[in-house]
């Protein structure tokens, strides 16, 4: 890449990469670290270019590639600290970038909160308080430039996956008796701050890290299917709340045989399995894309796109019975639309081949089976109880041994 602009480096005038640039206005604002040695314009005109740049170097880059996507975050900031600059009328500004919190001021006076930071009260109406949108950071304006910890959001986005381990605690000794966050001196006799143990991370944080908030631990739920809230430190509350929805458990690898002593888990999955079977009937209904049926799971999207995909959240839900009552609803109109209400969508159903009898099936029936090979739908009993091979392969199989006797009649013809 050709040099695309000056900075003035150890006294001396020096050309850079547009890349080089874009690094050191994300260190010295949005991380708040100050590049030694050098000095770089950061008022309105020179973030207005450097976010043009940034859009001309990300359709530049190749497509998906990690230097494409640290570009794009690089550009959000930008974006925020530009708008932070155009307001130089207020005291405090609406909104403030900092390792990677995106800090919005709370207009709220009446709120009683506690700063995250300093873990006193924050009085709003004499306070000045910020919020961050990302992970719900909170602390006092005052408190704003001593943040030490990034924004937990920023974890969630690049690495989505739990601790799986049951509080995988490595020892306070190994921790040289210092909190595992802010290393603050810690004890288990609570001199000169005590030892709280997060049973998420299994390490030790000191009281102005550990506020004794409890949830639900993802491992224990995978290998005990135990749901009773345990203490945790502040950050991991804060990534288990933003991690609650986000279906990233696979069980069927993860622990397999939990859906053998779990029957409510083996009921879910074949409600799911239906929706997956019943998800082309809808794509290809102009009745349905019209009601917008699928919609009725966009909460859970992953429930129409994989069916062994799971989100703490749903197991959760699963466990108290709710997931249970809300898919059963779905899958009931999901069927009355396909087997009673849709003229075009019972036209696609199947008779079954090998008894010629019966009613029209559908392969989510729960009394048929289905080919695995043409996708054919039979009774169950007339599946398992035939010797032969599906008539519908059968007959495949034929079409495509005569048009390859045709072929080779033609080739040896000519």
């Amino acid at each position: 890449m050709t040099c695309l602009c000056t900075i003035i480096l150890k006294k001396k005038i020096q050309k850079i990469t547009l890349w080089d640039f874009l690094k050191l206005i994300y260190l010295q604002i949005m991380m708040n670290v100050p590049v030694q040695g050098s000095f770089v314009a950061l008022d309105i005109e020179q973030l207005k270019m450097a976010i043009e740049e940034c859009k001309r170097l990300i359709l530049e880059l190749p497509e998906h590639s990690e230097r494409q996507k640290d570009t794009v975050v690089k550009l959000i900031h930008l974006r925020l600290k530009l708008q932070e600059l155009k307001d130089p009328e207020e005291d405090e500004p609406n909104l403030r970038v900092l390792l990677e919190h995106r800090f919005s001021k709370e207009k709220s006076k009446s709120v009683k909160q506690t700063c995250d930071k300093c873990s006193t009260i924050i009085w709003g109406l004499i306070q000045t308080w910020y919020t961050c949108t990302g992970c719900y950071y909170r602390c006092h304006s005052k408190c704003l430039n001593l943040i030490n910890k990034p924004c937990v959001r920023s974890k969630v986005s690049h690495k989505s996956e739990y601790e799986l381990s049951i509080c995988p605690e490595i020892g306070l000794d190994r921790q040289d008796y210092r909190c595992a966050e802010c290393r603050t001196p810690v004890s288990l006799r609570g001199v000169p701050s005590e030892a709280r143990q997060c049973d998420y991370t299994g390490q030790y944080y000191c009281s102005t890290c550990h506020w004794n908030d409890t949830a639900v631990i993802p491992a224990r739920v995978i290998h005990n299917w135990e749901f009773e809230p345990r203490k945790v430190c502040r950050s991991s509350m804060r990534y288990l709340a933003l991690m609650l929805p986000r279906p990233v458990l696979k069980l069927r690898e993860i622990n397999p045989l939990l859906f053998n002593f779990v029957e409510e888990l083996v009921e879910i999955r074949k409600l799911r399995q239906d929706i997956l079977l019943m998800k082309p009937y809808f794509i290809t209904c102009k009745e349905a894309m019209e009601a917008r049926l699928l919609l009725q799971l966009h909460d859970r999207q992953h429930f129409v796109e994989n069916n062994d995909m799971y989100s703490l959240q749903d197991l959760i839900d699963i466990s108290s019975g709710r997931l249970s009552c809300s898919l059963t609803e779905i899958h009931t109109t999901f069927a009355k639309h396909i087997k009673l209400d849709c003229d075009r969508c019972q036209a696609k159903g199947f008779m079954c081949e090998l008894c010629k009898e019966g009613d029209i099936l559908f392969p989510f029936d729960s009394h048929t089976s289905v080919c695995h090979d043409c996708s054919a739908v039979f009774h169950r009993d007339c599946f398992y109880d035939n010797s032969t091979t599906c008539p519908k392969c059968a007959r495949m199989t034929e079409l495509t041994l005569f048009q390859f006797s045709g072929l080779r009649k033609m080739v040896a013809r000519y």
